[in-house]
């Protein structure tokens, strides 16, 4: 099965040309890829378009791979370059970047966990759809250099070292920026909150 190989061995199937070993390729991380670009992109043609344009990439240039280590960061920044392709330029930029000051929550602290997947988000005040709408939106706003990031790290799970390495930043600058990111996006699910809270009240 190829899920149970690990990336060094498909990599040496792949650069062998062995029957099969581009599609177990594609079995493996072909799913993740199209999720992210719906992710960062949020149209459905996109996330096709940034899928296609991947596996074309990672078809031509797998080969010339020398880390097997660096596979996943590798196909992420191929994934993020044909996202940033897709994305029209300053769509969801905001007019200026809050502060931290602003960004931070009423009780005075910084979140304590990662942003969650949007699929396993409780059901409390509204319904799960509606979470994972609210989650959506925020995140599609958020400037790009941190949206990126914290969709790397916080929904795809990757490792701070991966996305470092995917985005070609030190840990140091994920790190911060992942900080930020989270802040903005725990701001904005609040705002909302509080909108729906004020919508039902009336």
């Amino acid at each position: 099965m190829a899920h149970a190989q690990n990336d060094a061995q498909l990599l040496e199937r792949i650069r062998n040309d062995e029957p099969g070993a581009f599609e177990n390729f594609v079995d493996r991380f072909g799913d993740r890829i199209y999720s992210y670009g719906m992710r960062m992109c949020g149209v459905r043609e996109d996330a096709q378009d940034v899928f296609q344009e991947t596996m074309i990439q990672a078809y031509r240039k797998l080969r010339q791979l020398e880390h097997p280590g660096a596979l996943k960061s590798w196909l992420y920044r191929v994934a993020s370059n044909a996202c940033l392709m897709k994305r029209r330029k300053g769509k969801f930029e905001p007019a200026r970047e809050l502060s931290l000051e602003e960004l931070m929550p009423k009780g005075g602290t910084g979140p304590a966990i990662e942003i969650p997947d949007p699929s396993s988000l409780p059901d409390e005040e509204l319904s799960r759809s509606e979470l994972r709408g609210i989650l959506r939106d925020v995140i599609d706003e958020l400037p790009q250099s941190y949206r990126v990031v914290l969709v790397m790290r916080d929904l795809e799970h990757l490792s701070t070292r991966d996305v470092a390495q995917a985005l070609e930043l030190s840990e140091t600058a994920v790190k911060m920026r992942l900080h930020r990111g989270r802040l903005m996006a725990r701001k904005g699910i609040e705002e909302r909150l509080l909108d729906k809270r004020s919508g039902g009240a009336q």
